[in-house]
């Protein structure tokens, strides 16, 4: 069978038989952006990933890599690859990578002993993971820094293994070549590691247990890996996974009626034949009644589909609120003290912000967290949805997480997690003590991560339009946390989003936006490149010439002039009393300005800004002059972006694979 025809089989394997999954393999000699999606820090080089930067320095650093298709799991999988792990520094290693099982609505998650697998040390039931750990974390109860572990849900292993007694080292940087295999009717999970190419007759992890009940219908399988402290790097190289066995959900159903037409013989003794024109008719109906029953199945399930797509649009928002809990209204209105004056904390487009806490009378065991409250109608009830859905289905360290939310009263409310050090606009332009250099660069770098994040690694591309220091939240550890997506708008990774209604906060705004009103990832980065001024200057956006002026100097010109006379340091806040460092400060000063370049085809993307923050790239070159603005980029195509779309038509194409389905 073609490989042009392998995928369709295997939709309609799943469309008319639902109670049994066809075995499904692939098979990568050399890895290729055609049938993977890269996350993170993650890279392609040769036929070969890596999932963590390279870095002359100890860095920390998370990456992972996708088959592009969610896989329809049989119980039984198998699936070999080969793996190395070189270390520049070997003295300092960590932390390790994992084979992983994904559900849909997994991210990636933080670097150090987290694997990129999740963000916390908490229960996460979003994968499935054989990790490769090259650091013995405590609060993992790990066996040591030379181990496999099969992580169900958490950090914490179900089982692990130390690789010493085996004759392994991970941490030598040797290729390793690995099987790992799970067999439904024994109930046993193996894995093997060899240097060679042969398969040891004993595994180094051997378990006892039901992974079924843990898998999902569908699952991404790939890659993750992490680093914190170390210049530890992640390869992978010549992978190989194929599924096997009946429905993890569904006992396996008798196999269906023989589609080949059997015509009766000339056998005159039998007088099963002694009317051969009805056995002929009779089969030849029989083939039409199968074809008219298959072609009205189809149809129905068309129509089932079509109806359901329909319904999830209509109720979207109450679909995507499994994670987040609703609140009464009774429990909000008395954690605010019946929404006090007192406890009001912030203000903005969408309404009041409160400070809140759970009374002792009350069931809610929750820590201080945020109420954003509402009384407005169509307007304020449109943008509540649009941030309810968004943030929803967003996970990310440098996002403010969503508690809950209520609709009710006729108004409209979101509990989000309490930041203690209110917001970035406050902590520069009037905290009573200066935001020092560290916590303003580091701040910066968490915005831009989570940013690159938004733009280029969600299933869907997410348009923030509010970029700007009052939306970048602090926590008690003055960590920045993205909020307020009242504005945001989703869009497909191969499509420009279009807004007629410009919004936003001026001074934050690009030019094409305003002469446009059209949004899209560029004029975010525009934002984001103000925000680097303003953190690196103390100034605001738009702000007056001089305390007894009522002149206004827009803070992009008047860094730009200061640029074109070679004096760019000087605009660093003079409120830090020279405290700060000198690289640093040139590296975010040219940043902000390629960012909030007018041409806004010279603006870097969000994943190169990182890069840059991070040192792992060069600095831009910026102009001395301010470029003239150009809307080339509202009428052109947006540039290719960094992560391969799910498209079967793309991965079917790929020369450098092969996809069996039995």
């Amino acid at each position: 069978m073609s490989p042009q025809h392998t995928i369709p089989l295997l939709l309609l394997t799943l469309a008319f038989a639902p109670s049994t999954t066809a075995d499904f393999s692939f098979a990568f000699p050399s890895l290729s952006l055609r049938n993977l999606t890269l996350l993170g820090d993650s890279y392609l080089r040769d036929g070969s990933v890596g999932l963590t930067r390279q870095s002359p320095v100890p860095c920390s650093s998370r990456g992972a890599i996708l088959f592009n298709l969610p896989i329809p799991l049989s119980p039984s999988f198998a699936t070999t690859f080969s793996f190395s792990l070189p270390n520049p520094t070997p003295a300092i290693s960590g932390d390790g990578f994992a084979f992983l099982f994904a559900s849909q609505t997994w991210s990636l998650g933080a670097s150090g002993p987290f694997l990129g697998l999740t963000n916390s040390s908490s229960f996460d039931p979003n994968f499935i993971a054989v990790e490769f750990d090259t650091l013995a974390d405590p609060q993992f109860f790990d066996p040591g820094s030379n181990h496999v572990g099969l992580d169900i849900g958490s950090l914490v292993s179900f089982k692990s293994s130390e690789l010493v007694p085996h004759g392994i080292d991970l941490r030598l940087g040797n290729l390793i070549n690995a099987w790992i295999r799970y067999d439904d009717d024994a109930k046993t999970f193996s894995v093997w590691l060899s240097y060679s190419t042969i398969r040891p007759k004993n595994p180094v992890l051997n378990a006892k247990i039901d992974l079924s009940r843990f898998f999902k219908e569908s699952m991404f399988v790939g890659f993750a890996g992490s680093t914190a402290g170390s210049t530890e790097l992640h390869v992978i190289d010549n992978w190989s996974f194929r599924t096997f066995g009946s429905n993890v959900s569904a006992p396996p159903s008798p196999p269906p009626p023989p589609r080949t037409l059997i015509l009766p013989g000339p056998n005159l003794n039998s007088e099963s034949n002694s009317h051969p024109k009805l056995g002929l008719g009779l089969g030849i109906g029989g083939s039409a009644f199968f074809v008219l029953s298959v072609l009205i199945a189809f149809a129905m399930f068309a129509i089932k589909r079509w109806w359901l797509s329909k319904c999830e649009e209509a109720f979207e928002p109450l679909e995507l609120l499994k994670g987040p809990r609703e609140f009464t209204y009774k429990e909000l209105r008395s954690a605010t003290k019946d929404f006090h004056l007192s406890r009001v904390i912030g203000s903005g487009a969408f309404g009041t912000v409160y400070r809140a806490t759970a009374p002792p009378s009350s069931d809610l065991d929750v820590p201080p967290f945020a109420v954003k409250r509402s009384k407005h109608a169509h307007q304020g009830k449109r943008e509540f949805m649009a941030e309810l859905s968004i943030i929803a289905r967003l996970r990310h360290k440098n996002l403010v997480r969503l508690l809950g939310w209520c609709a009710d009263h006729g108004e409209l409310l979101l509990v989000y997690e309490y930041m203690p050090n209110g917001n970035l606009d406050q902590a520069l332009h009037s905290a009573p003590q200066v935001l020092d250099w560290r916590r303003r660069y580091n701040v910066v770098v968490g915005v831009a991560s989570v940013m690159m994040y938004l733009h280029q690694e969600c299933e869907q591309q997410v348009v923030h339009r509010d970029v700007k220091t009052s939306n970048v939240l602090l926590d008690a550890k003055f960590e920045p946390r993205l909020g307020d997506f009242g504005l945001a708008r989703l869009t497909d990774h191969d499509k420009s989003p279009v807004s007629t209604l410009t919004a936003g906060t001026m001074g934050y705004l690009a030019p094409e936006y305003l002469q446009y009103g059209k949004a899209t990832e560029k004029t975010d980065v525009f934002s984001f490149g103000v925000v680097c001024l303003e953190v690196a200057t103390g100034r605001r956006p738009i702000d007056k010439e001089g305390p007894q002026s009522n002149a206004t100097v827009n803070l992009v010109d008047w860094v730009w002039g200061l640029r074109s006379k070679e004096r760019l340091i000087e605009a660093i806040d003079p409120r830090l009393g020279g405290k700060f460092n000198a690289g640093e400060a040139m590296r975010l000063l040219l940043v902000g300005l390629s960012c909030a370049s007018p041409d806004c085809g010279e603006r870097p993307s969000m994943r190169r800004v990182l890069q840059i923050l991070n040192c792992e790239a060069e600095v831009p070159v910026v102009a001395r002059e301010k470029p003239c603005p150009s809307f080339s980029c509202s009428l052109l195509p947006l540039n290719a972006r960094e992560i391969i779309a799910e498209c079967e038509e793309s991965v079917v194409s790929s020369p450098l694979y092969e996809v069996k389905i039995v």
